[in-house]
């Protein structure tokens, strides 16, 4: 082997492996520090555009969460509001039953007349005080579908439609194709369209007496109550093909969406409206009411039950609304913790591997260094031949 000074590739090859080693030590340095496996592009190049995603997605999940936490806030605002209400309404009541009674004269009867008119002001004062970040709930909030202008509600002798409740539904017309004879029922609004079967809720062609089905045209966000003959309360009974050519008219007011889920899309939307609850309002219409003779009085009864059914329904749908709040924060903060873990495991650093890697960096390190000095040995002989 020829012995030769300009060009010690021993030395070469030992100090590209001290880089290397330098490079290793370094690269556990960085992980050891931050605590991830993947702090660049050259480190984990698809494992970073993963995560990434992940780490994005966590974050709108959490803004998700505290969005359905606000708007359960927001219900219970509400729904503390309608007891008082109810509260109300049950007062009045006894006031309308004290004023039918003739062991009280009309002198008397002014005297009830006065708290009587007193507590409807005081349910109108409730429905413009009860607000939440200036946004007021109770006399008009979400979209809403519109009574008189729905004739699937104004022919509801025919229709048998006791009840229209929204969820995500889009402002707009909606119209029904229903043909006799199929036990379907056809629902769209121009954009989307969605039929249902009947057949296996319905006696033969009809809903069975005494009892009502919910139409649910999930896609749509609308749910349909139709009943059947003899229910409490009911204008009519339904029958394949009563719906045909009807329409449901879903008007906008403020507010009443809320975002639960990371991205656009009902599915990723609660939507929450009540009418106007004012005592003026279509739903209690209290301000025609009294209470001042023995006939107006007992006329008063039936009108103030009916509020009071009024108020019940509202509440319970935003109890219902409440419940699905609870149950999406549920489920989106397991998704939050799925996803973090998900994104750990793809991202942080093995602190025992990694140590363990440093460790042998360290260690070649020092033995590159060591042969680095042993590499210059055959040169420094050359020099003893001269």
């Amino acid at each position: 082997m020829a012995l030769n000074v300009n060009n010690n590739l021993p030395s070469l090859n030992i100090q590209h492996s001290i880089s290397k080693n330098v490079t290793g030590a370094n690269r556990q340095l960085q992980r050891l520090s931050s605590g991830l496996r993947v702090n660049g592009a050259m480190d984990d190049a698809s494992g970073l555009s993963v995560s990434e995603g992940m780490r994005s997605q966590a974050a709108r999940m959490g803004q998700n969460v505290r969005n359905a936490q606000q708007a359960s806030d927001l219900l219970q605002v509400a729904e503390g509001s309608l007891q008082e209400v109810n509260n109300i309404l049950v007062r009045m009541k006894e006031l309308s039953l004290q004023s039918s009674t003739s062991t009280f004269n009309d002198r008397n009867r002014e005297s009830i007349a006065s708290e009587f008119t007193q507590l409807v002001s005081e349910i109108d004062r409730i429905a413009q005080a009860t607000a939440y970040n200036e946004k007021n709930l109770l006399t008009g909030f979400g979209n809403q579908v519109s009574a008189t202008a729905s004739t699937a509600l104004t022919t509801s002798p025919v229709t048998a439609v006791s009840r229209i409740a929204l969820s995500a539904a889009v402002v707009g017309t909606y119209t029904f194709v229903d043909t006799g004879g199929d036990n379907t029922v056809t629902l769209g609004n121009g954009t989307t369209t969605q039929t249902l079967d009947l057949g296996i809720i319905l006696d033969g062609a009809d809903v069975a007496t005494g009892t009502s089905i919910v139409a649910n045209f999930d896609r749509l966000g609308v749910q349909v109550s139709l009943t059947g003959a003899n229910v409490a309360g009911a204008a009519g009974s339904y029958t394949d093909g009563d719906l045909d050519g009807t329409n449901i008219v879903v008007e906008s007011q403020t507010g009443g969406s809320f975002q639960v889920g990371p991205t656009d899309g009902f599915s990723n939307r609660l939507e929450v409206g009540s009418p106007d609850l004012s005592a003026a309002g279509a739903a209690l219409n209290l301000t025609s009411l009294s209470v001042s003779d023995r006939g107006s009085a007992r006329s008063a009864v039936t009108a103030i039950d009916q509020a009071v059914t009024a108020v019940a329904s509202i509440r319970g749908d935003i109890g219902a609304i409440q419940n699905r709040l609870d149950f999406s924060i549920g489920f989106t903060e397991s998704e939050i913790e799925n996803t973090k873990a998900s994104e750990s495991t793809i991202r942080d650093a093995d602190v025992a591997l990694e140590v363990s890697e440093f460790s042998r960096s360290q260690i070649l390190l020092q033995a590159s260094n060591a042969m680095l000095v042993q590499s210059n040995v055959a040169s420094i002989g050359a020099l003893a031949l001269l």
